[in-house]
């Protein structure tokens, strides 16, 4: 063979590379879920919260904090569900945590002489979906699942879905197994390390090998902590410090206030809940030093949030909202709205904020984008790439309207609701006695004023707005109750 053959046979490889470096080239993604975090855990959203979160601190200094970012629902597994499809619960009917009770069962129950039966709902991501990560996989990158799934029993976990790597995803919503926080874990899908060793530590450590192991190629790993959902559990050391820490803290007014029939936490100074944050914030670091070490962060899109709001009325109650209102389950802002974090190496402007409202839906196709690859719009739906914002924060959305429908009785106190916001303005419909609340939350971020008398024009077109919405993506209702009894007092704490 010529020369000149041969030099014209390796020219491709000269200019592009193999086909292991063109792939390298793509964008890796670090994807990081964390539950039942609140708006305010943060110290990029809190200079005065009790909670010290340096690593996610960090990152917000170095990328774009979402001040309006929802999650999908105010529980966790509908949320989980939206950002892997691209699609509203409503439209997936996956409306509440996988577990609860549906209907049947409920009525059979009849706890706490509730007017509504909840609205039926399906437990598990349909196969049918093509989640992101799928969507990934079929681009040749390698994907990893590390922690709480919540999405389905088994053969609708992520390997199922997705997946190449599975650490610890199974169809339980908190580490009830084993030891819970704490080597052994009892599940069969991750494998038990020293006794005592603690689980967020861990899940960091899985995804820092996924990695490293896979720095030459394009990746998403996907950390979703079980952490800090219940049970309250904490590394004693963290307990110890916190509960110094707790002993300065000063707050006037009472430390719980009524939240329907509820009472909702106002101040942050819970021990434990504290040091779980902690050991969260520690595993992220883990995760943003390993892409330092292996020379990756400057092509990996970091992405940082939580699947609903924190918990404040419920299950020990260990943190504070405030300002926003009420907490997990519920449809005021406390329980909806989360802290987000994107890093986008080479467009994010370090330290920048972005006020424009995003929800989980957006994930989706704002991923495919910053990969370069095609829409899938008739997969994700009701998600909407958000790359404009992450170029420029003070862009718009071509959206009109952002939609929750939660048609049960949340564990928190909450009541069978569905809400839009549009613009500044947020309605929601109680379907228990069908009232409405209209707030505008560029004055009234607290939900404190409920504007419905004042601007009825307003809440007739917004609630209008929302029924057309529940009918063109088929959303199912609650129904009445016949054990309810009018009078009865309930037995709902």
């Amino acid at each position: 063979m010529s020369r000149i053959r041969q030099f014209l046979l390796l020219l491709p490889l000269l200019i592009f590379g193999t086909g292991s470096k063109l792939d390298a080239q793509k964008p890796n993604f670090v994807f990081i879920l964390v539950d039942d975090l609140g708006w305010m855990d943060i110290g990029a959203n809190n200079a005065e919260t009790f909670y010290e979160t340096p690593n996610i601190d960090s990152l917000a200094a170095t990328g774009m904090r979402f001040t309006n970012a929802y999650a999908a629902c105010p529980v966790c597994s509908p949320t989980r569900a939206s950002i892997l499809s691209g699609k509203y619960p409503a439209r997936l009917h996956t409306t509440d945590y996988f577990g609860a009770a549906q209907p049947a069962r409920a009525l059979k129950r009849n706890r706490g002489n509730r007017r509504l039966l909840p609205a039926s709902y399906i437990d598990r991501l349909p196969l049918e979906e093509v989640t992101l990560a799928e969507a990934l996989r079929e681009a040749g990158y390698a994907t990893f699942f590390a922690g709480k799934w919540h999405l389905g029993q088994k053969g609708h976990w992520p390997q199922d879905q997705g997946f190449d790597i599975n650490r610890g995803g199974i169809h339980r919503g908190g580490p009830y197994g084993g030891d819970r926080y704490f080597s052994p874990y009892g599940n069969p899908n991750l494998t038990d390390g020293p006794k005592g060793e603690h689980l967020p530590h861990r899940l960091g450590q899985e995804t820092v090998r996924f990695i490293h192991a896979n720095r030459d190629k394009p990746f998403l790993a996907y950390l979703s902590f079980y952490s800090v959902h219940t049970p309250l559990i904490s590394r004693q050391d963290l307990k110890e410090k916190y509960q110094r820490k707790a002993k300065g803290v000063s707050h006037d007014g009472p430390k719980f206030i009524p939240e329907g029939r509820r009472q909702a936490r106002q101040v942050q100074d819970h021990a434990v809940y504290a040091g779980m944050v902690e050991a969260m914030d520690l595993a992220v670091g883990d995760v943003l030093k390993a892409l330092v070490d292996d020379k990756l962060a400057s092509r990996t899109t970091v992405i940082f949030m939580s699947d609903n709001g924190g918990l404040s009325t419920s299950e020990g109650s260990p943190t504070s909202n405030v300002p926003l209102r009420a907490g997990k389950g519920w449809m005021y802002e406390g329980g909806i709205r989360e802290p987000m974090i994107v890093r986008w190496p080479g467009v994010t402007r370090a330290g920048s904020v972005c006020d424009t409202a995003v929800v989980s839906t957006d994930f989706y196709p704002t991923i495919l984008e910053i990969a370069g690859l095609e829409s899938r719009a008739s997969q994700h739906l009701d998600g909407i790439s958000f790359t404009s914002l992450l170029k420029d924060p003070a862009a718009s959305l071509p959206r009109e309207a952002i939609y929750w429908h939660y048609p049960h009785y949340g564990n928190q106190g909450g009541s069978p609701t569905g809400a839009i916001r549009v613009g500044d303005f947020k309605l929601i419909e109680f379907y228990e006695d069908n009232r409405v609340e209209l707030y505008d939350l560029s004055k009234d971020i607290g939900e404190h004023q409920n504007l419905a008398a004042t601007k009825p024009e307003q809440a007739v077109a917004m609630r209008k707005k929302l029924a057309d919405w529940r009918q063109q993506v088929g959303a199912l209702m609650p129904s009445p109750n016949p054990k309810y009894r009018p009078g009865k007092s309930s037995k709902r704490k």
